[in-house]
Order: structure tokens, then C-alpha cells, then sequence
């Protein structure tokens, strides 16, 4: 799905999550090598999230799938963006947002 990319911080969603329910979650490394827009680095997949337990509250890191841009790539990692559902055991990662810059448009198919 073409969409806006993302960066630290962007908010992100894991169905079913570690204990069945979907679990919550946020974006917080992201590996080198870096493209950034508007100053922020744009997550790529293997980029690392860190998520919460929606029934115990017990935070997981979750790294991102490889599926992403199939045209946009930043050291062979495709680049993630807004609405990108990435299968990222131990189910789909839904990537929420908010955008990294919402001047940069990515309209290349997963």
C-alpha cells in the first residue's frame, strides 16, 4: 500500500498480539544505514519496535518484517510507511503513524 514513511515514534499495531489480542506499540530503533526526511531517520524493515501486551502489560520488542517499498530502499531494507500491514511474527504489523514528514510520498506497491 503506498503511503507516507514513518519513524521513531510512530505508532503501530500487532494482530493476533504475543498473548492472542492485538497488541500495541511504538517504533523506537532504527537501524543504521539512515535516510532521513524532515530530520527524522525513516524506519525501515528490521527496524525495532517496542510493543505492550494488551492482557499483562508486559512490553516485547518486535523487529519489523521484511516486506515494506518494493522501490525504496535503504541498505537493501525496504523503507515503511503509514498503512503498511508487514507480516511480523508472532502475527500482522499494521503501521499506524504519524508520518515522518507528510511531504514525502512513497507510491511504490509493497
Amino acid at each position: 500500500m503506498p503511503g507516507l514513511p514513518v519513524s521513531i515514534g510512530c505508532t503501530v499495531t500487532v494482530s493476533p498480539g504475543a498473548s492472542g489480542a492485538p497488541d500495541t506499540g511504538t517504533i523506537l530503533t532504527v537501524l543504521p544505514p539512515f535516510v532521513t526526511a524532515g530530520g527524522m531517520p525513516l524506519a525501515t524493515s528490521g527496524s525495532i519496535c517496542l510493543m505492550v501486551n494488551s492482557l499483562t502489560g508486559v512490553p516485547y520488542p518486535l523487529v519489523i518484517g521484511p516486506l515494506g517499498s518494493s522501490g525504496v530502499r535503504v541498505g537493501g531494507r525496504a523503507v515503511v510507511r503509514t498503512g503498511d500491514m508487514i507480516p511480523s511474527p508472532p502475527g500482522v504489523l499494521t503501521i499506524l503513524g504519524p508520518p515522518a514528514a507528510p511531504f514525502v510520498d512513497d507510491s511504490w506497491p509493497p
